[in-house]
């Protein structure tokens, strides 16, 4: 019976998995995927209880990867992000891990999409307004 119920299970994941539309990531929606998320991670930052005292004195963080700026506001926020001094926040996982997770996008931005990536403005002061949609 184990056996049949398997098989079963098999049989009606198939056709599922096969069905779904597959379509490998481009260096451009991995790139737009990680900057919308950062801009999440940033913002939920500022509010978890555990990490609001110091990210409060951040700035508001918006990466729009068509903005030519983005490669220097990522540059700055990062720099940002590693000076943090108060210990209970500078330290914690989620921080740190925002900072990895920022400099890995700079990376990708600047060396392994640099051919596909093309700004379409060079706003800078547009990436220090506070923007809610994305």
């Amino acid at each position: 019976m184990a056996i049949f119920n398997h098989l079963l299970l098999v049989f009606s994941l198939v056709p599922l998995v096969l069905s779904y539309p597959f379509v490998p990531p481009t260096c451009y929606t991995k790139v737009l995927g990680m900057a919308r998320d950062l801009t999440q991670w940033a913002a939920d930052l500022k509010r978890d209880p555990e990490t609001s005292y110091c990210m409060a004195r951040m700035p508001d963080l918006y990466l729009d990867v068509h903005n030519g700026c983005v490669m220097y506001k990522m540059r700055t926020y990062i720099s940002l992000v590693e000076g943090l001094r108060e210990r209970r926040c500078a330290y914690t996982r989620e921080v740190r891990k925002l900072a990895v997770t920022m400099r890995q996008l700079f990376i990708f931005m600047s060396e392994k999409c640099h051919g596909e990536l093309a700004f379409t403005s060079f706003d800078c002061a547009a990436l220090e307004r506070r923007h809610t949609a994305y």
